[in-house]
């Protein structure tokens, strides 16, 4: 069983974004972390290729800043790594991200299943993971909370997926792209012997060439980013008993129109 995940780099979640006056958005000199969501895809990757005695392949794609996610991604224990990058290839639009995706999975051939981070924070979203599915013909399985079983003899998979309702168990098809949730598991450290035989490795990059794919039209084109206006606020501190100073509250927000 040959088990895919795609992973990035993104900025730490607590870096402060803004646009430069080149209007490129940039981070400062925070670091780029693995994009959280996927630790938990990593990590079930590690997993179920592990139960099944097969073998695990990460890939990232867009540019050599992602090197770093790639890496994190070899020292917790994934086998192989690949980057795709290309001139004509934005990482950041979705069609363009699954026509790669689905291009290295089809390249490599003998993949039975796909794990997605549940979403990517730098771009906020998780519509690449059903374009890849789509793309590949596969079957769709999101909000997944946990494999239950998987039939590696009759290629079957069953998983729990989470709902603001409650909770669904449902039984596919292998080949399949699924989306994990965070609590699916309990992602691993990277080792030391890990991190030193991933900062040695040698992560081979696949051009769109290399795939016998050409970058899909654009569909969307981002025109400019924008930092948000800045908003002038004023405190008051209201003083007195709690009574005293609910009764004020009250008074000013009466004022203010906002009760």
């Amino acid at each position: 069983m040959h088990v895919v995940t795609f992973t990035r780099s993104t900025p730490d979640t607590a870096a402060k974004v803004e646009v430069g006056k080149d209007g490129a958005v940039g981070w400062g000199d925070a670091a780029t972390v693995v994009n959280p969501w996927d630790e938990y895809s990593l990590e079930e990757t590690i997993l179920q290729a592990e139960n099944a005695s097969g073998k695990s392949t990460v890939i990232a794609i867009g540019g050599e800043m992602h090197n770093d996610a790639l890496k994190h991604s070899l020292a917790m224990g994934i086998e192989n790594a690949i980057r795709i990058d290309d001139p004509n290839l934005d990482s950041t639009d979705s069609l363009a991200y699954a026509t790669a995706a689905a291009g290295a999975i089809k390249k490599l051939g003998d993949v039975d299943l796909v794990i997605f981070g549940k979403e990517s924070v730098d771009v906020g979203t998780d519509q690449h993971a059903y374009m890849t599915a789509r793309k590949l013909g596969w079957t769709m399985l999101s909000y997944v909370s946990k494999i239950v079983a998987i039939d590696y003899a009759n290629k079957t998979i069953t998983v729990e997926k989470m709902y603001e309702q409650g909770k669904q168990t449902v039984t596919s098809q292998l080949p399949a792209v699924i989306t994990v949730m965070k609590g699916i598991n309990e992602p691993r450290y990277p080792s030391f012997i890990g991190i030193r035989k991933a900062s040695k490795a040698t992560i081979p990059v696949w051009s769109l060439g290399d795939l016998g794919i050409s970058a899909p039209a654009k569909k969307a084109e981002t025109v400019a980013f924008m930092n948000l206006p800045t908003k002038e606020v004023q405190v008051e501190m209201i003083t007195g008993t709690p009574e005293e100073q609910a009764a004020q509250l009250v008074e000013k927000l009466l004022e203010a129109k906002v009760l």
